[in-house]
Formats: structure tokens, C-alpha cells, sequence
């Protein structure tokens, strides 16, 4: 700080005559390098942003059920199905199935910031600059890369409780061994806890890629000084 003002006292005292070059030299003097923290923690609060914007939409009521994010069942659960279409009590299974698989998905998506931000505080950028100089997209994939098989466990249980809250997993066991009873069918046990899992995530991680993309790509939402300092280095 000390060495700054000396820098501008010199320099007033060389252009006091002339405004416009005591103004570039002002402009240099206050700005200050860009560090490879003040990009990796621009990176985090980046892929912050993204995650509340994600929670936001996806936790909301139909924020999985109506939207491009929708959860459908398991391709090998058709067989089932099919086949239990037409006994009373699971005529409409497909519709139901979904609708509770999807409210369990926004339920348990309230509780995956913590989960998410955590995986975001946490992670270590090997090469920030690149990255942010890197696909629209490049922080997102980084954490996707780095953290997805941590936050597939946890976010796991929290789905299954919802699961178990909605009662998806008990109409599901219902249907399996509705179906199981029936002639001349080979006993099946598709695993739905993992499949929902996993397309649960795809939605989280897609909403927060578009809000990177957002930020790198339109300045009104850099809003904060960190992310206009640092993602001004990518434009």
C-alpha cells in the first residue's frame, strides 16, 4: 500500500499537466495481477452460484415431474409394466411410479446444497487458468470429474428416504413381487434406487454447466467483484 502511494505521489508530480497520462498510470497502479487463488476462487463461487440456482428449480414443486429434467422409469422396468397392466391395483403403475419418483427427487433435492457445497469448498483446482480459460462449461466437468462418486453416495440415502417417503420404493416392491408371482416370467429385481439416483444428478449438474455458461458468457450475472475480475480474463 505504502509503495503504491509513493508510486501515484511521483507520478502526480511528472503529469500534474497532463490528465489523461496521469490516468493511465492510475489505472495500471490499481490493477492488480490476477492470482491463481483469486481464479480458483472465482471457479467456487462460480460453481456456488450454480448450485443454489440448481436447488432452487429442481426443489420446487414439478421442478423434476413437468420439466426437461423429468425422471422416467428404468428402461427393463417396461417388462413389468406390461405385464401387470392389466391386474387391478396396478393399472396406472407407470404414471404413479413416476409421479412419486419425481416428488421423492425434488424433495431430496432441497437437501443436496449442503451436500454439493461441500464437494465445492472442498475440491482443488490442479490448473485454474486453464480451466478457466477452458470450454464454457470446464469448472463444471472439473467438479463433475472430481467429485461425482462421493456426492453419488451421499446424495443417495437422502434420496432413499424420500423415496421411502413418497412410498415409490414400497409401490415398486409391490409390482416386483406382483410380477414375480405370475407364470412363466423369470423373477426380475431392477435396482430403481440406483437408477433415480443417477438421473437425479444429471439435472443438478446440467443446471449448474447453464449457470457457468451464464456466467462466462454475460457479465450482468457476475455479481460480485471476484467474478468480474476473473472471468473479465476469459472474454
Amino acid at each position: 500500500m505504502y509503495k503504491s502511494l509513493l508510486i501515484i505521489a511521483m507520478t502526480l508530480s511528472l503529469v500534474s499537466c497532463d490528465p489523461s497520462s496521469l490516468q493511465k498510470v492510475l489505472d495500471t497502479v490499481s490493477e492488480a495481477p490476477l492470482s491463481n487463488l483469486d481464479v480458483s476462487n472465482g471457479l467456487k463461487e462460480a460453481l456456488q452460484l450454480g448450485v443454489g440456482n440448481s436447488v432452487d428449480f429442481l426443489s420446487a414443486e414439478n421442478g423434476y415431474y413437468t420439466s426437461a429434467y423429468k425422471i422416467l422409469l428404468p428402461e427393463e422396468a417396461n417388462k413389468i409394466i406390461s405385464k401387470l397392466a392389466i391386474i387391478p391395483g396396478f393399472t396406472n403403475l407407470e404414471e404413479e411410479m413416476i409421479k412419486k419418483v419425481n416428488r421423492a427427487a425434488e424433495d431430496a433435492a432441497k437437501k443436496a446444497g449442503p451436500i454439493f457445497l461441500s464437494a465445492v469448498r472442498s475440491i482443488t483446482f490442479d490448473d485454474a487458468m486453464n480451466i478457466l480459460l477452458g470450454n464454457k462449461d470446464a469448472a463444471t466437468q472439473y467438479l463433475h470429474s472430481r467429485t461425482y462418486d462421493s456426492l453419488y453416495g451421499e446424495f443417495k440415502p437422502v434420496l432413499d428416504n424420500s423415496l421411502n417417503k413418497f412410498g415409490a420404493l414400497d409401490l415398486w416392491t409391490n409390482a416386483i413381487t406382483k410380477y414375480n408371482s405370475l407364470p412363466f416370467v423369470t423373477d426380475v429385481n431392477p435396482d430403481l434406487s440406483d437408477h433415480i439416483n443417477s438421473k437425479a444428478l444429471v439435472g443438478l449438474f446440467d443446471l449448474i454447466e447453464k449457470k457457468e455458461q451464464g456466467i462466462r458468457s454475460d457479465v450482468s450475472q457476475r455479481t460480485s467483484s471476484l467474478l468480474q475480475k476473473v472471468f473479465a480474463k476469459q472474454d
